[in-house]
């Protein structure tokens, strides 16, 4: 079900993925898109396959890392729906998974991370926030020593 708001145009956070990636991670991104108005969140975790080469950890590990971050989101989200892809792009993971659950927008908290550790990764933030198939809401990161 699509929400429309006054205008015709959909509501932008009536359904809310949130990509996660551990526990930790999965109860700050909540805690970060609470104070907004939500209709429904769906967590996403994408296990990292690794497409030829031994995965990056093993799959029941990798799941039961998925059910611990579903758990974290539920304890601000207890309606939360879960969605667990496996992929070699996480961008790309996520951009499908956006369609498959029919969100309307995609709610993610930056990790942070220096500019080495950006381009050495490709930056995915910014692939995320210029290739995406939805809007692409930016979730303020909690001032800590996350920085």
């Amino acid at each position: 079900m699509t929400s429309h708001d006054e205008t015709g145009g959909r509501d932008l956070l009536a359904h809310a993925l949130l990509p996660v990636a551990n526990e930790d991670d999965a109860l700050a991104t909540a805690r970060a898109l609470e104070p907004y108005d939500v209709g429904r969140v769906t967590a996403l975790h994408v296990v990292e396959k690794g497409g030829g080469v031994p995965d990056k950890t093993p799959v029941e590990q990798s799941e039961e890392l998925a059910a611990e971050s579903y758990a974290a989101v539920r304890t601000v989200f207890p309606d939360a729906g879960e969605h667990t892809a496996y992929s070699r792009d996480v961008v790309d993971a996520i951009f499908d998974a956006a369609g498959e659950v029919d969100a309307s927008a995609i709610a993610y908290r930056p990790r942070g991370g220096n500019r080495l550790a950006q381009f050495l990764s490709g930056d995915l933030s910014a692939k995320l926030v210029t290739d995406a198939p939805v809007p692409v809401v930016a979730l303020p990161r909690a001032e800590s020593a996350e920085r």
